[in-house]
């Protein structure tokens, strides 16, 4: 049985205000991509190669541009 994210939206929006302090307009504005890398662990997939200046240099000019 396949659930719609608006079935579920109340108990996500739930998990989200008690975990990541998030407030309902925090958690209406994330996308459900976002909510579970917010709530995935922060290990999962971590490396231990450095980021480049040309990499953090790409991801403030998105984050900035965004």
């Amino acid at each position: 049985m396949t659930q719609h994210f608006a079935d579920t939206a109340p108990r996500w929006a739930s998990v989200a205000a008690q975990i990541l302090g998030w407030r309902p307009n925090e958690f209406w504005s994330a996308t459900p991509d976002e909510l579970a890398l917010a709530l995935s662990d922060p290990a999962e997939g971590f490396t231990d190669a450095a980021l480049s200046r040309e990499q953090i240099a790409q991801m403030m000019e998105r984050d900035t541009h965004g």
